[in-house]
Formats: structure tokens, sequence, C-alpha cells
């Protein structure tokens, strides 16, 4: 199983866990490798090897949508509000989770549990216009994941969205290629970014969840017995990380301020103004991406929060 963090980050001191776990319950027969620091490859190729049974598990910070549109619900802008609503759209029995592991399934791959990560900020070098003003231009550029829906929300927000690959993204915002980057949080930004970052923007537009996969066919082979105890120990490892992702985001962002980055939050309804503006100009296109039976899903169960 391969994650992206360095070791003795929050996910790797979690996969040691899992692994252990799972090792110790089923007297050695389940024997997991981990493979930290993107060593195998991006989110990209470890879903397609993984689909292939190359490699047996992946524990993703990222879904390939090339196969499969409907996948890029992962960037859906502005659905949870907060981190009470969190697990009714992200966790294994949310709706997100819920379309995302049907899609999976298709590419040969059992989705087991999903990891809560951070809501989305922005990461900059330099302090925008208007920063809660989204009808304000900003004349700041910024990275984009290569999906459609970020370039939509960065313009919504009115920014200038350019498209970057991760790994490019350090040496782009070194060299002043762009300004900074939507599409991490304040874990993503200490761990990686704090010391070329000026200024974290918590505008709070998408949630990252990560994703605890493996190999169907592998799934399948397993005997009844060991199916269940993977998969308890998958929800036991996903309950663990939502009783503790909320508190470590702060942490997170108070490192940032310790080590001289300055937080720039705002108000509920400044947030408010963001979220309806990108609602109103990108959640048509994400309704034409992931069709309009789970767009309705997700709409009817964000009108019951409100």
């Amino acid at each position: 199983i391969q994650h992206v963090r360095p070791i003795g980050t929050p996910i790797d001191v979690e996969l040691n866990w899992m692994v252990e776990q799972l090792k110790e319950r089923s007297d050695g027969r389940i024997n997991i490798t981990i493979f930290p620091a993107e060593q195998l490859g991006n989110y990209n190729v470890l879903q397609e090897r993984v689909g292939m049974g190359e490699i047996e598990m992946n524990l993703s910070n990222g879904l390939d949508s090339s196969r499969d549109r409907a996948l890029e619900i992962i960037a859906i802008p502005y659905l949870a509000k907060n981190w009470a609503e969190v697990p009714i759209f992200f966790s294994s029995a949310g709706i997100v989770t819920k379309i995302i592991s049907e899609s999976l399934e298709k590419q040969n791959i059992k989705l087991l549990s999903s990891w809560p990560t951070f809501f989305g900020g922005l990461i900059l070098k330099k302090i925008p216009n208007a920063p809660a003003d989204p009808y304000e231009p900003k004349n700041v550029k910024i990275r984009i994941p290569a999906l459609k829906i970020f370039e939509l929300t960065a313009n919504a927000l009115n920014y200038i969205g350019s498209p970057l690959p991760w790994s490019e993204v350090y040496p782009a915002m070194q060299t002043g290629v762009v300004d900074g980057l939507i599409g991490s949080g304040a874990e993503g930004c200490y761990n990686t970014f704090r010391d070329i970052t000026k200024y974290y923007l918590a505008i709070n537009d998408h949630f990252e969840i990560w994703h605890w996969y493996m190999n169907l066919d592998l799934w399948n082979s397993l005997s009844k017995e060991d199916q269940e105890l993977l998969q308890d120990v998958a929800s036991e490892f996903e309950r663990r990380r939502f009783a503790t992702a909320e508190n470590e985001e702060k942490e997170y962002t108070q490192k940032l301020k310790d080590s001289g980055i300055e937080i720039i939050n705002f108000t509920d309804e400044e947030l408010g103004i963001m979220a309806d503006k990108v609602r109103e100009e990108v959640w048509p296109f994400v309704e034409e991406v992931i069709g309009l039976e789970n767009m309705n899903k997700i709409k009817t169960q964000a009108e019951l929060l409100k």
C-alpha cells in the first residue's frame, strides 16, 4: 500500500497502525508493506495499477476520472459547510462516497474506507485584492488541479487558474510561474509549502477526502473471515480519523501561524457569499459531469441541511 506523505506524518502513523492491526488479528496471514512519499507513482498511475492487480492497495489522495468522469465529484465545491456536515457527504455511508464506490467497482477496485483530511484553502505568496469579495478581480495567478471543476471554481472566485501537476507546483511557486495554489489545505501547506508561503486563506472551497482501496479480484479471493476482518479494520481506521481530523486541521493552522504565515479567516457571511457564487456558476457543470441522477442525490441531501 502506498501513501503520499513523508514518514511520521499522521497518515503514515495511521497506516502503520492499520498494518499492525491486520497482521495481529489475522495471526500474520495478512501482511502489508507500506510505501510512503508516493514512491510507486502518483494517484493516476496507482489507480490503474491497483485495478490491474499489479499493486494490491493504495491510500489515494486523489481519483483519476479519465475512465469515469463521475469521479470528479471529489472536487465538488462548497458542499459540506462545516465539520459536522462532513460525514453526511464523505464518510463511507455518505452519498459522495457511495457514488465513488460504484465507479471504482467498475474499474475492478474495492473501496474500503474514507480518510478525511481538510477543508481546502488558498496558499499564496502575495495577498489578493479584496480577498473576501468573489466579485472583485484578484489579479493573482494560482495553480489548479487538472480538473475543469477546479478551473471554474477559481474563475468564480476571480482568480486566474493555471493547471499544473502536483509535482511541479513547488518550483512553479518558487520561480513565480504562479503566485499560489488551490487544491490543498493547512496540513498540505505546512508539510510541503510553508517555506515559500506568506498567506493562507481559509476559503473552505472544497473538502479533501482520501480513499483506501484495493484490487477487487484480490478482495473476492479472500475468505469471508478475512473480508470481514479487513472491513472491520477499515471501518475503525475511518472512525479514528473522523474523531481527530478537525482538531488536526486546527493544529496545522496554528503551526502555519507559528512558522510566520499570515492566516486570513472569513466570517460565515463572507464564506456564504463565496459559496453562493461558486455553486451558481460551477454546480451546473458538475451536474453535466457526474450525471443528473447523482447530482439530484447531492442536491437533495444539501437541501435537507438548510
